[in-house]
């Protein structure tokens, strides 16, 4: 069974409280579909321009946009097409959390792979042969990965490990998607694709976990603005070989590097969209005047619930329910109110969609 080597130092627990901190003040922030939409686009962006970067890819986030859209460069077929595919396992990614699936598989991988490497939707085998990471500068090798022979048992026991600390909680989910990633990475399944793949495995652990902050943030623009930290955090052990040493190796720096950028990642995020959230109250505002003070008063109650019933609204306003309710009856008319249900027990109102903005 895997087992993993590491140590919960003190800066890896600041950027997990960090990193917790964001999270939270991210979910309290409603947020308009639309800006949403259009954040996960650039973000799926970002995260398609910075990966595929990493592994060599000369195509700017501008080109990359443009390719996404259907737009081609002479000469630069390669990198289009790693574009493409990448965005399409992004795609993949977006369809499971959507299920929502809760565990991770192995088929999970190899389709991720297989989008990566060919573009289709088709589980690709693990290498069946040797294969070697090199610099690229001197041909040197700089890692000997386990033998083919040994992938397939590996792999099974990181999914198992994976999945089982997913449902216990008890290592951080940080945590988790930081060894997940390292131990894609020191595996080597394949010949090729190990480093997408190895990142787009870490977002799809940190999504069906609830560390997705919906799909708006993108921790390869962190790898690959500081490309040497992040093979050398990578690179660990006494040896160059997975068996004499790598396996075994103490992985606490590359933690430590993993949620460093995720904490730095969440809280730009956060800052963000508690911008947005400020300037969408300010273009509300025009808004709140159509109201009268008792419809304001009301509106206060639907910061806390999402339903309320005409006896908060009579508590809140100091008046009886016969009151409340021809106010109630009133305001649904005008589109102030949504009714919900019919019966005097259940009936309940919502606020109407026009007036969503005001109770940021």
């Amino acid at each position: 069974m895997f087992s993993p080597n590491f140590s919960l130092t003190s800066e890896i627990t600041n950027s997990l409280m960090d990193i917790e901190a964001s999270r939270q003040l991210f979910q309290s922030l409603p947020i308009n579909v639309s800006v949403l939409a259009s954040l996960r686009e650039s973000a799926r962006l970002t995260s398609t321009h910075y990966s595929t970067q990493i592994e060599g890819n000369n195509l700017t986030q501008k080109q990359v946009e443009e390719v996404v859209k259907g737009a081609s460069f002479p000469g630069r077929q390669r990198d289009e097409t790693e574009v493409k595919n990448y965005y399409k396992a992004l795609d993949y990614l977006d369809d499971l959390i959507k299920q929502p699936v809760s565990s991770i598989n192995e088929d999970y991988i190899k389709t991720i792979h297989g989008l990566v490497i060919s573009g289709r939707k088709k589980t690709s085998p693990y290498r069946d042969g040797q294969n070697v990471i090199r610099n690229s500068l001197d041909g040197k090798i700089v890692y000997m990965p386990p033998e083919a022979k040994d992938v397939p048992e590996l792999m099974q026991s990181l999914v198992n490990w994976i999945n089982k600390e997913l449902e216990q909680r008890i290592t951080p989910v940080p945590v988790v998607a930081a060894i997940a990633h390292y131990q894609f990475a020191t595996i080597h399944p394949y010949y090729d694709g190990n480093g997408r793949t190895a990142r787009l495995l870490t977002n799809l652990v940190l999504h069906i976990s609830g560390y997705g902050l919906k799909g708006i943030y993108s921790l390869e623009e962190y790898y690959a603005k500081d490309l040497h930290s992040y093979y050398n955090t990578l690179a660990v052990g006494e040896s160059h070989n997975y068996y004499l040493g790598r396996a075994e190796a103490d992985i606490t720096g590359w933690i430590c590097y993993f949620c460093r950028g995720m904490a730095l990642a969440f809280a730009n995020v956060q800052a963000k969209t508690s911008q947005l959230a400020q300037d969408e109250v300010k273009d509300q505002s025009h808004l709140l005047r159509e109201l009268d003070q008792r419809q304001k008063q009301v509106l206060m109650l639907f910061k806390n619930s999402r339903f309320i019933t005409t006896k908060e609204i009579a508590d809140q306003l100091g008046v009886t329910r016969r009151t409340a309710l021809n106010s109630c009856h009133k305001w649904v008319d005008e589109g102030f109110l949504v009714e919900i249900g019919v019966a005097k027990k259940s009936r309940k109102y919502e606020l109407a969609s026009k007036w969503l903005g005001l109770i940021l």
